[in-house]
């Protein structure tokens, strides 16, 4: 089993490679994210997650320059201070409260709602912007087994849309970003 520090390493990897990756005009291209652009799928990472840890945790992330001045450095900034949360030996101790999820080991609450953010949101800044869409077929199957049986409760967090129906013949990731509500 991979730690968090491990698996947030390997995901914003990729992701920074897509950021990276990103001409300076795709910015404003449409991400499939309705009414989303490119630059917001960075904008969301960066701006939602400081907010849960401090409001969780009492942890204050460096930010970075504005998403809409560098994008780039805005993603590094971001990324960079939680890999380093992360590695951190004193955040092993720590929790996270929240009047929704209760209360969880800090690491794990990074891992099962960041992490996989960041690794969902991959996909749509590659779509967005003409890169390599591919995803990490073990990730998507464990991903796509843990929200099956959240199905209802997903919906109703309006952080998903609604399934988009793909052949049951389809591979772990078309399925996966079907079930979000992403027409792959």
């Amino acid at each position: 089993m991979t730690s968090a520090a491990d698996e947030h390493r390997r995901v914003a990897g990729v992701f920074t490679e897509r950021v990276r990756g990103v001409s300076p005009q795709a910015w404003d291209k449409p991400a499939p994210c309705q009414g989303w652009v490119a630059r917001d799928l960075v904008r969301h990472l960066v701006e939602w997650f400081p907010g849960f840890l401090k409001s969780g945790a009492g942890v204050d992330l460096p930010k970075g320059p504005p998403v809409d001045d560098d994008p780039v450095a805005a993603w590094t900034v971001h990324s960079d201070a939680v890999q380093a949360l992360l590695d951190d030996p004193a955040t092993a101790d720590k929790t996270l409260s929240n009047p929704h999820i209760g209360e969880i080991p800090l690491d794990q609450a990074v891992d099962r709602f960041y992490t996989t953010d960041v690794f969902l949101h991959t996909w749509d800044l590659a779509r967005a912007t003409a890169q390599d869409e591919r995803l990490d077929p073990g990730k998507c199957a464990q991903l796509l087994e843990g929200m099956l049986p959240l199905d209802d409760l997903l919906r109703k967090s309006g952080q998903y849309g609604p399934k988009v129906a793909v052949p049951e013949s389809a591979d772990v990731q078309t399925r996966l970003l079907a079930f979000i509500g992403r027409s792959p």
